[in-house]
């Protein structure tokens, strides 16, 4: 392998959000034509050698968060957002495997018919035998976000770097998509994130990865090739925390 196709991280946790396996016009959902080009994304940057493990959000199917407006309590609701990561990850896990890339699900919660229960060092050892590790359900408690549980499992299965794979091309300082003058940040610190409350991933999050001093890349999953261009070290999106 040259040097322009050496990676530049040993084992990566990618953040995706629900969204990322719906249609682009509708957010909801799992479109087929989506879900088989973000598996040929994730494929494509296995095949450099790296360790990939991945969280997947609901939001797709069913927001835990939202279930207040619908007069639901927030408990049930959260643990109906994580049957719905269960329900993405189930669907990668499958296209990925049509494309004969070995993968395993563990989940927060036990559903042993589905998936396999989270033991940490299980999962290190299914990464370094080369399969991608999907960890769905989150923490498996109310109240926490699939960001936490991203961050939270990239610590404990020491990860080099979280990948949070978004929408839009980094992190601005307001929404883009409403704001024609928001500004794109290059480079941020945990704490800059804290202090300006930009919505990059949930303060409980961020500050997991301030407190072990774990990287994060925000960039745009729609982009082609994306994930394996960061996985190389091309400078694309935001970059926060330490120096990547």
């Amino acid at each position: 392998m040259d040097e322009a196709t050496q990676p530049v991280y040993r084992r990566v946790l990618l953040k995706i959000g629900g969204e990322s396996l719906a249609a682009d016009e509708t957010g909801f959902g799992i479109d087929h034509g989506a879900l088989e080009i973000l598996a040929g994304e994730i494929m494509e940057a296995r095949n450099l050698g790296v360790e990939i493990a991945i969280v997947i959000g609901g939001g797709n199917i069913f927001r835990g968060a939202a279930a207040s407006g619908l007069g639901m309590e927030r408990v049930t609701g959260d643990y109906m957002g994580m049957l719905a990561t269960v329900i993405n990850s189930l669907a990668l896990q499958n296209s990925l495997e049509r494309m004969g890339i070995p993968t395993r699900v563990q989940t927060a919660l036990e559903i042993q018919k589905v998936a396999e229960q989270y033991i940490r060092r299980r999962a290190i050892r299914h990464l370094e035998k080369g399969r991608i590790v999907i960890f769905a359900s989150g923490t498996g408690n109310p109240y926490f976000t699939t960001d936490t549980a991203a961050s939270l499992r990239a610590i404990e299965i020491e990860a080099d770097v979280i990948f949070k794979a978004t929408k839009v091309d980094g992190v601005y300082s307001a929404d883009p998509m409403k704001d024609p003058n928001a500004v794109k940040y290059d480079r941020l610190s945990y704490l800059e994130i804290l202090e300006k409350g930009l919505k990059v991933m949930d303060s409980t999050s961020v500050s997991l990865c301030m407190d072990n001093k774990l990287p994060m890349v925000i960039f745009n999953i729609r982009g082609k090739g994306n994930i394996k261009r960061v996985i190389l070290g091309e400078h694309l999106g935001t970059r926060v925390g330490a120096k990547i």
